[in-house]
């Protein structure tokens, strides 16, 4: 099989005893918040961009553009603002400085602690936003608001992994992209509402109104414990016997607790997780944590999620339908997310990821088509109805595609894949890198539709080829994996295995070894 072997939870996966307990999924529904505030900001920002009066007062010369009276403008370029994007943007960029912070600060005082200092910060930069004076304090706001998303996106696909029982780790990791997603749907639907107010109090309500998802997260950076697995690693043995009881409700932990103790105690032996990471045993592991994150957002899916009203008013649709448009898509995207929630654990990961690709190659080849058609190369056109209908339909198809595959994938994968002693190094690395190409694509997505045209969505669609392949070779399944045992995973598959040696497999792994050999 082109994939490799895999350990299945049903095969070499340790089966621990305990259950599901409305504790462990209270933990993760509260902890998962953190993804609201990434949501809500995707959704919000796109929304504000597109009204009116927000741009007369923030960025006049684009104003002037995309006004009724410009009609000379080409429809490709009436956005294109290096100080917009910047608007967009600069929040991903304090998220990528961020994330390298905030994974020190997991390692040393715990999951939560990141959690609460993400809310709060991103607090801070809902109320800048919201009494935003000029683009400086627009701009400054953002920053606060990245800090947040780095540390929250540090810490919070972690804390799920390793709250989460493992044959269910994979649907309540990927409540942190639920989240996101009800957050980008909320912030679509306060747009669509806020659009109608007069004055600046709309566009002021949109900011503002971050501080609802921020409030959440920073409470339950308070009032969530910590996981067992963090608690473990900062020495509080009896505390993460404790919670470990309690999250899996039963008294029989001892295997598992055993099993996080040694991986505790192997993570001590490193003294530089940094250092740690690039060695040859973790090079599986490190190759995923780079390319997954970057192949996410080369998917194309923030053209959409950023600029979903503005792209909508390129394509021609008025302000309001543009926004309800938008709101749609959100949609969508809220409900394919419960898909993937509700398969990812029985379908598996790279049956999601493969047919997520293929659905999503084939609606921006069909984008692209329609666009090409009607617009052509000088930006001069418009849809039909029926056209623009269709457009819409393949734009929600393709939200569809990678909310139930890339989009939660690309975070619940490289969370889960990282032995402890390099898990917050590895997931700093893949918020990095997502958040690196989020930035890149957030600065520069108007600027490539006004010079790239049509052709943008084919250039998307050449990377969702790769990285479709790049899955189908050399991605092993992880479902039902007990963390402690993922070293198996790579060392049964066709590529990685030569990686991997025998001393680096947990004991239950290195057993089932010793028995397949027999």
């Amino acid at each position: 099989m082109a994939g490799g072997g895999f350990v299945d939870g049903g095969g070499a996966g340790r089966q621990y005893d305990g259950g599901v307990t409305f504790f462990v999924m209270f933990t993760c529904v509260v902890g998962a918040t953190g993804g609201l505030i990434f949501g809500y900001d995707i959704g919000i920002s796109g929304g504000v961009t597109s009204m009116d009066i927000f741009l007369k007062r923030f960025f006049p010369s684009v104003y002037r553009k995309a006004s009724a009276e410009a009609t000379h403008e080409s429809a490709y370029c009436k956005f294109n603002s290096h100080l917009l994007q910047f608007f967009t943007s600069s929040l991903y960029l304090a998220a990528l400085v961020a994330s390298f912070f905030a994974s020190v600060i997991t390692k040393k005082f715990g999951r939560k602690m990141s959690m609460f200092i993400g809310g709060l910060t991103f607090l801070i930069g809902s109320i800048l936003n919201g009494f935003a004076q000029n683009v400086i304090m627009l701009i400054i706001g953002r920053i606060f608001l990245g800090i947040g998303v780095g540390f929250c996106n540090q810490s919070v696909p972690v804390y799920l992994s390793e709250m989460a029982p493992a044959q269910l780790r994979g649907a309540l990791n990927i409540g942190f992209q639920m989240a996101t997603t009800i957050g980008i749907l909320a912030a679509n639907l306060i747009n669509y509402g806020t659009a109608k107010m007069h004055g600046h109090l709309g566009w002021r309500l949109s900011l503002g109104l971050a501080a609802i998802p921020a409030a959440m997260v920073t409470l339950g950076g308070v009032i969530l414990p910590d996981s067992p697995n963090s608690l473990i690693d900062r020495g509080q043995r009896q505390e993460a016997r404790r919670i470990l009881q309690k999250i899996r409700g039963t008294e029989n932990v001892d295997q598992e607790f055993q099993d996080l103790v040694e991986a505790s105690e192997a993570s001590k032996t490193v003294d530089n997780p940094w250092k740690n990471i690039i060695e040859r045993k973790n090079r599986p592991q490190l190759i995923m944590a780079i390319l997954i994150p970057s192949f996410q957002q080369l998917t194309g899916i923030n053209v959409i999620m950023f600029y979903a009203p503005v792209l909508f008013k390129t394509l021609g649709f008025g302000d309001e339908a543009s926004l309800m448009t938008a709101v749609i898509s959100g949609g969508v995207n809220v409900v394919a997310t419960v898909v993937s929630i509700l398969t990812v654990d029985k379908a598996g990961r790279r049956a999601l990821f493969l047919e997520g690709g293929i659905q999503m190659l084939i609606c921006q080849v069909l984008i692209a088509y329609f666009i090409g058609k009607t617009y052509g190369t000088t930006g001069e056109g418009a849809f039909s109805k029926g056209a623009a209908n269709f457009v819409v339909f393949l734009i929600c198809a393709y939200v569809a595609a990678f909310a139930w595959s890339w989009g939660p994938l690309g975070w619940l994968v490289p969370s889960e894949i990282f032995p402890l002693e390099t898990r917050p190094a590895g997931q700093a690395l893949n918020v990095m890198f997502n958040m690196t190409f989020t930035f890149i694509i957030g600065q520069c997505f108007l600027t490539m539709l006004c010079h790239m045209k049509f052709g943008l969505f084919l250039f998307f669609s050449g990377f969702v080829i790769i990285m479709t392949l790049f899955v189908y070779f050399f991605l092993p399944e992880t479902k039902g994996v007990p963390i402690e045992e993922m070293y198996a995973v790579w060392k049964a598959h066709w590529f990685w295995g030569k990686f991997i040696p025998d001393e680096a497999l947990g004991s239950y792994a290195k057993n089932i070894q010793l028995t397949e050999k027999a």
